[in-house]
């Protein structure tokens, strides 16, 4: 009886651990998105992706920022509004799971303009970047994680 108890004591301690953070911690522990992160701090946008939500947010890998061309991204991190401008059109209002998006032509970002998505081949595309690792749950939405900076018009 008291091996049980002890058992369900530590299975509900675990269930209360194991919930999802929200985007930015998730994005943090990930590790591949610390540009991504220091933008987000650099533009402002802490408290808002840590807020409720819910977000789906396209999320460019350290590697996706290396793609661009030398100086942008320092560039940017001293531009907080042009900075702003980019990263809120890679967010969509809501939390659009990977079975949802590829049924998707559009979106409408944060930022105001719409992000083109084409599914074929297995493959999803938004605009010009190719999502490489979908449906990253979080308390706040959800990650979809891709191949390039995306850039609003």
């Amino acid at each position: 009886m008291k091996k049980s108890l002890s058992l369900l004591v530590s299975i509900a301690a675990l269930s209360l651990t194991a919930s999802a953070a929200d985007i930015v911690d998730t994005a943090v522990s990930a590790g591949s998105f610390t540009t991504l992160v220091a933008a987000v701090k650099a533009a402002g946008l802490v408290d808002t992706l840590k807020g409720a939500g819910p977000f789906t947010v396209f999320a460019p890998t350290d590697e996706a920022f290396a793609k661009l061309p030398a100086g942008a991204v320092e560039g940017l991190l001293k531009d907080p509004e042009a900075l702003k401008k980019i990263l809120t059109y890679h967010v969509v209002s809501g939390k659009v799971m990977a079975a949802d998006v590829v049924k998707m032509k559009s979106a409408a970002t944060v930022e105001g303009q719409s992000v083109q998505i084409m599914a074929e081949g297995g493959k999803v595309m938004i605009n010009n970047a190719t999502v490489v690792k979908a449906d990253i749950a979080c308390d706040n939405g959800v990650i979809h994680v891709i191949d390039t900076v995306i850039m609003p018009k």
